[in-house]
């Protein structure tokens, strides 16, 4: 049976969240996300969690601990199989001004979930909102009206995406470089392909003049442009984006057998900055690590090696998350406009994987000349 990490009665604030709302927290290892939940929220995990129908989508989204109450007593009736022992209290902070802005009631549990970025030693993390529709059936006229202007305005509606946010690590100065939601609500759909390059950069000691999206330079404002320091090598790019590539495409295949409205949900992208992690991940990957993957959930507390470095993994994961407005529909079908956003994504990769392609080809052709 797989172990709970611990440690969560001493929790802190996420740093590297770079969508939704305030609030998050981690526990004190890293390694469990604590996360103000609704009932629809919650409902959705425990489906996912027990209701074969949703078997599909388990392995695409967070591993579900169970839930934590407000008033500060484990909700062992909601934990999942796989917390394997009991579950320690944590502070529930919520920003007052968010209860406006969800225009629901305030959340009274919080879901205990796998942090996806603390198996990497520098995450790069992306988060793509999904689907043309922005508004539930709870919401008001007033907001209805204000987020079917805001799909309209932003790359929503056309395309089904809206990049939220990223980071991109920095190996120059150690830091990790965020680009905010500003940056997902201001772009035109035909930007969308620098958006991705942005997020998957190659080295710049890679020679290239399609190291960003064409024509991205003459339409960077000041401080638009990645950073120096960030960036993999295309030959461990490549076949990281032609995995990732495989993996979304699943998913979408898992979307269409069930039957969600999935309003505000997210694909989350995070990969390894760290250039021999990143080479050594994709090693794990070829050598069948993923299909052991589940069978190794009992040995999580040795999450470092003996030298205190992290365990070799993957060198991406890519999961759906927050589902606070996702509506389970039997027989509606699934959610187009979700899958539209998903085709963007795979059209997205396939344009950065020729642009990553055409630099490796460059540079052997410039390597025999």
């Amino acid at each position: 049976m797989a172990h709970t990490p611990g440690g969560i009665d001493c929790s802190i604030p996420l740093e590297s969240q770079v969508g939704g709302h305030p609030g998050v927290r981690t526990s004190e290892d890293g390694s469990l996300l604590i996360k103000p939940a609704l009932p629809r929220e919650v409902a959705f995990y425990q489906s996912v969690a027990g209701d074969p129908g949703f078997a599909p989508l388990r392995p695409f989204v967070p591993k579900f601990y169970g839930t934590l109450r407000l008033e500060g007593k484990v909700d062992e009736s909601a934990a999942s199989a796989e917390s394997g022992g009991s579950l320690k209290v944590v502070e529930h902070v919520v920003a007052e001004e968010e209860k406006d802005k969800l225009s629901l009631p305030m959340p009274t549990s919080s879901l205990v979930l796998e942090n996806l970025s603390h198996s990497f030693s520098k995450p790069n993390i992306l988060d793509i909102k999904l689907g043309t529709v922005l508004y539930d059936d709870e919401a008001s006229p007033e907001k209805r009206a204000r987020m079917e202007k805001t799909a309209r305005e932003t790359t929503s509606l056309e395309t089904g995406v809206r990049l939220t946010g990223f980071q991109v690590y920095d190996l120059v100065t150690g830091k990790a470089v965020n680009t905010p939601k500003s940056y997902g609500k201001s772009i035109t759909a035909s930007d969308l392909p620098h958006g991705i390059a942005r997020f998957f950069p190659i080295a710049p000691d890679v020679p290239t003049p399609q190291a960003i999206a064409p024509g991205a330079a003459e339409n960077d404002a000041p401080g638009d442009r990645p950073a120096q320091g960030t960036g993999l090598p295309a030959d461990i790019l490549a076949p990281l984006l032609e995995s990732l590539r495989e993996d979304i495409a699943e998913i979408r295949a898992a979307l269409t057998e069930v039957h969600l409205r999935m309003v505000g949900a997210s694909l989350l992208v995070v990969y390894e900055a760290d250039w021999e992690r990143a080479r050594a991940g994709l090693e794990w990957l070829e050598e069948g690590g993923d299909e052991d993957e589940d069978e190794e959930d009992e040995d999580d507390e040795d999450e470092e090696d003996a030298e205190g470095k992290k365990r070799v993994g993957p060198p991406y994961t890519v999961k759906l998350i927050d589902f606070a407005h996702t509506k389970i529909v039997p027989g509606a079908g699934p959610d187009e406009g979700v899958l539209k956003g998903v085709d963007t994504v795979l059209q997205l990769l396939d344009g950065r994987i020729e642009q990553v392609k055409a630099v490796i080809a460059a540079k052997e052709k410039a390597a025999t000349e």
